[in-house]
């Protein structure tokens, strides 16, 4: 039995929905939230008035994850520690996609949180998805002119303050690789050629699991933490590579359960960045592949 015409478009653009609601909201559990609201106004729309109904669906979801961007904002102000981007074992294609990795990274993921609600909806549509101004004015309620104000000042922040260049997922996977030997191995002088000098480790617990309550910077701080952390951990561990938004990561397990996911930021052969994330409840996306798409097909 053939899926009824809003059941099928919904369908068809289920990833590409979840992908713009995750990269604007850093939480796979809130993205999940947006698409539910987003299903249930679209089952409601007159699909006979709907010219385009991917613009139209992308259109609800930025609404619904503005709306829940706002929230989390107030919810983050009360968070305990370090807030990190929820993390997800993502497929190899996401890979093969470099822009795609990129804007999904912890890193860029991070910058991305320094702007306003509506910059970084401006910035994911028109940025990273390629969203023609009419329709990103639409989807932030704002003028085409203002949505063109707005993409060039968020453009501008974010230039400023994400990683330079392009990393490839070959050098990560090396600095990852060095990285693991010399931490299963309790190696300090390892740990400090692969770390660069001003690397910064960023810890996420939630108030839920220990973690460090704020920022360690430089290598020698970084790499004694993290022997000594290691060193203290009880029962049967592993530290296992995974492709982790996108790009090669670590995780933890301790008695077979993930305790741990470690994403890193590399330049010129040395991580400049990592990123511990050890919150429960950001852990639910790491048993099976999440599929993100910017593919915007035709409906």
């Amino acid at each position: 039995m053939p899926e009824d015409p809003a059941t099928e478009a919904f369908t068809a653009h289920r990833n590409l929905l979840f992908t713009v609601a995750y990269e604007m909201l850093g939480s796979a559990a809130d993205a999940e939230d947006v698409l539910q609201e987003t299903w249930l106004r679209w089952v409601g729309v007159d699909l006979d008035e709907v010219r385009d109904r991917r613009a139209y669906l992308v259109r609800i979801t930025t609404r619904q994850a503005l709306t829940r961007l706002r929230v989390l904002g107030r919810r983050k102000e009360t968070y305990i520690g370090s807030w990190l981007p929820e993390p997800l074992l993502t497929a190899p294609d996401v890979a093969e996609d470099v822009e795609l990795a990129d804007s999904v990274s912890m890193a860029v993921l991070l910058v991305l949180e320094t702007l306003t609600p509506t910059e970084r909806a401006v910035f994911v549509l028109r940025e990273v998805f390629a969203v023609d101004y009419d329709e990103v004015a639409a989807a932030v309620d704002k003028t085409p002119a203002a949505v063109r104000q707005i993409a060039h000042r968020a453009r501008a922040h974010v230039a400023a303050r994400r990683p330079r260049g392009v990393v490839s997922a070959d050098a990560t996977r090396a600095a990852l690789a060095a990285f693991k030997r010399a931490a299963e191995t309790g190696d300090l002088q390892g740990l400090l050629d692969v770390l660069a000098p001003d690397v910064v480790l960023l810890g996420d617990g939630g108030g839920v699991k220990q973690a460090i309550a704020r920022p360690v910077v430089g290598a020698d701080k970084v790499a004694r933490l993290l022997v000594g952390g290691l060193r203290k951990v009880i029962g049967a561990t592993s530290l296992n590579s995974a492709q982790v938004n996108g790009f090669p990561a670590l995780v933890l397990h301790i008695d077979g359960q993930v305790d741990t996911v470690v994403a890193v930021r590399v330049a010129d052969g040395r991580i400049t960045g990592l990123y511990a994330v050890r919150n429960p409840g950001k852990l639910s996306h790491m048993d099976h592949e999440t599929t993100l798409s910017r593919a915007l097909p035709g409906f």
